[in-house]
């Protein structure tokens, strides 16, 4: 079930959840893996989420550019904590860097995540305050359900998916990435619109 883009508009940000999926491959990696992260707001006990069975680790994450301007493709740029030196020790095992791996974005909303995330502690939002249902109850965060509906791994708004172009920097505080639409990074030009006979009759058809 895709969430209609006006849900982004609706809910406060706080009940928005952004995750990341980085998928490596034997062609361009030698190895295939798919790394799952999560920005690191919006959790409980700034812990991992449990989305589709798939566990996504906390990792603080800024993403920016994904919007297309109706000129050209976007090239986002997703900057990734390495205070942990996580990034590093991929890059490390990866001789040829991490170009070519493809990152998807994926947003959802609090209420469909899975149930499991549900099972102890508090949400917390950015400022340090708990999260309370809409009525302003407290959250029962030991029943293992989700207090904000039902639970539907198809629920998401429109997936973004990227290839990593290239690195624009690291240090020990973070990686940043330029991403590009596939037909980019490999240099492949989309074809221009055909203008065919049977869209026009009239083409090709001379009058005296």
């Amino acid at each position: 079930m895709a969430i209609p883009v006006s849900e982004l508009q609706k809910p406060s940000p706080s009940n928005i959840v952004e995750l990341f999926q980085l998928e490596l491959n034997t062609t361009m990696h030698s190895i295939s893996q798919i790394y799952y992260f999560h920005n690191g707001t919006n959790t409980n006990n700034n812990s991992n989420i449990i989305f589709d069975n798939n566990e996504y680790t906390r990792m603080p994450i800024e993403a920016e550019g994904f919007e297309y301007n109706g000129k050209q493709t976007p090239r986002p740029t997703l900057k990734i904590s390495n205070i942990l030196g996580t990034i590093t020790t991929i890059l490390l095992t990866l001789p040829q860097g991490l170009e070519g791996a493809k990152v998807t974005r994926i947003r959802t909303l609090m209420r469909y995540i899975d149930n499991v995330n549900f099972t102890g502690g508090e949400i917390l939002l950015e400022n340090g305050s708990n999260l309370l249902l809409e009525n302003g109850s407290a959250i029962d965060m030991e029943s293992g359900i989700n207090p904000f509906g039902t639970p539907d791994p198809t629920a998401t708004f429109d997936e973004q998916i990227f290839l990593i172009d290239r690195k624009q920097a690291e240090n020990r505080a973070e990686v940043v990435f330029e991403l590009a639409a596939s037909s980019d990074v490999h240099g492949v030009r989309l074809p221009k619109r055909q203008v065919l006979p049977d869209d026009f009759p009239g083409i090709g058809t001379f009058f005296s």
